[in-house]
């Protein structure tokens, strides 16, 4: 929706949290949809997003990994092609412009890594290869950043909570994270001269 009110030809979905940050080559569509949206063309402006926009937040070299699609990457083909066809060419062209990523690397342990320090962002495929390992250890601070607006837009990183509004449950926690998160990305707008 935004995307559209912004006359904008893309948009991305980056999970953000202190030790793991995510960003999805699609999100909310069915997992055969996000199959056949994971081209080289949309994962190459995945990671070109991911990685513009960690350069903004100060990162001198992001660590950029790109996760696999299928179990294992397709184990040379066993469990399907679509690691090497068209996951591989993306990354390969990434690291061609200059970008530090890696991949595609089986989304079994490319979260883990990434947790533990080896990587600034990971590259998921579709929307629960994402969401599954932020939310497990960050679901009270991970932020929703949209990527490719011309405008800075932060969010909590679950849905609204209807079902809690007005009940005094809520947890407000997310929202001052993602106000935070705002907050830095208003910060190297100016810094980083981006336009206003």
């Amino acid at each position: 929706m935004l995307a559209a009110l912004t006359g904008s030809k893309s948009s991305w979905m980056l999970l953000a949290s202190e030790r793991l940050k995510v960003i999805h080559v699609s999100t909310h569509v069915s997992l055969r949809t996000a199959i056949d949206r994971a081209k080289p063309e949309r994962v190459l402006a995945t990671i070109r997003t991911g990685y513009e926009h960690l350069k903004r937040m100060g990162y001198e070299n992001p660590r950029i990994a790109v996760a696999g699609i299928n179990p294992h990457c397709g184990e040379n083909g066993l469990f399907g092609t679509e690691d090497d066809e068209f996951l591989r060419p993306a990354v390969e062209q990434a690291k061609a412009e200059g970008m530090n990523v890696s991949g595609p690397i089986s989304a079994d342990t490319v979260y883990h890594r990434a947790y533990q320090g080896a990587f600034d962002l990971v590259i998921a495929q579709y929307h629960d290869q994402g969401h599954i390992p932020i939310k497990l250890v960050a679901f009270d601070s991970a932020v929703n950043v949209s990527l490719g607006l011309p405008i800075d837009r932060t969010s909590v990183d679950h849905g609204t909570a209807f079902d809690i509004a007005g009940t005094g449950k809520a947890n407000h926690v997310n929202m001052l994270c993602a106000l935070d998160y705002a907050a830095r990305l208003a910060g190297n707008r100016s810094e980083k001269g981006v336009a206003a």
